[in-house]
């Protein structure tokens, strides 16, 4: 196997773990374990609150989008902008019925902002589609650097570790997107700055 087939392979692998649909779910699970305040919850309620997530941000969309692949006028590659609308719009409607659930469950305020927040970064991500094809990798593992950057500015400690970890796999997802050529630079780095500066304000200052 030579050098350009394990670079492909390698961006093939990392696209896929560090996904859209998944990157919510890594969001909470990383919350969890970074010694904020609200991580002294319960494990059968942080069990439940991933199961919420990780049926309404993964499973639910991945679902919609298979079904939408039905249809020989669905490209479930989604190579052009304008096919992301319909299963960004699926997603969104989703992401908010996963809110409307845990809104009901007695839990630090700071899960729902999350949540309404990655939301929110769909919406936009939603609009930019209209007419320009954004990456959405990178939109989400910016949204997710931009919510720890912004969460520990806000409760003033400082969780290392996850924030460099978080930094690099967004290098990497940047990295993978471009050896695929699914995007060029620009879309990379307008959707991390979009997820960051989205995600960042809503949890800094709501």
């Amino acid at each position: 196997m030579n050098e350009h087939k394990i670079l492909t392979l390698s961006a093939r692998v990392t696209s896929i773990i560090f996904h859209p649909l998944l990157i919510p779910t890594l969001g909470f699970v990383l919350l969890f374990n970074s010694g904020f305040y609200f991580t002294v919850i319960p494990w059968s309620l942080k069990r439940y609150i991933l199961l919420v997530v990780f049926l309404s941000t993964c499973i639910i969309p991945a679902l919609s989008i298979r079904i939408l692949a039905v249809s020989p006028k669905f490209d479930i590659k989604m190579e052009k902008a304008i096919d992301r609308v319909l299963p960004l719009i699926l997603s969104s409607i989703s992401y908010y019925l996963g809110y409307l659930i845990l809104r009901r469950v007695p839990l630090f305020p700071i899960f729902q902002l999350f949540l309404i927040a990655s939301i929110l970064v769909q919406i936009a991500l939603l609009i930019i589609s209209l007419y320009w094809k954004i990456s959405a990798h990178s939109a989400a593992i910016g949204g997710l650097v931009g919510g720890f950057f912004a969460l520990s500015f806000r409760l003033q400690e400082n969780p290392l570790l996850i924030l460099i970890t978080l930094i690099l796999i967004a290098g990497m997802v940047a990295t993978a997107r471009l050896i695929l050529t699914k995007h060029t630079g620009s879309q990379v780095y307008a959707g991390f700055f979009l997820g960051f500066l989205v995600m960042g304000m809503v949890i800094l200052f709501v």
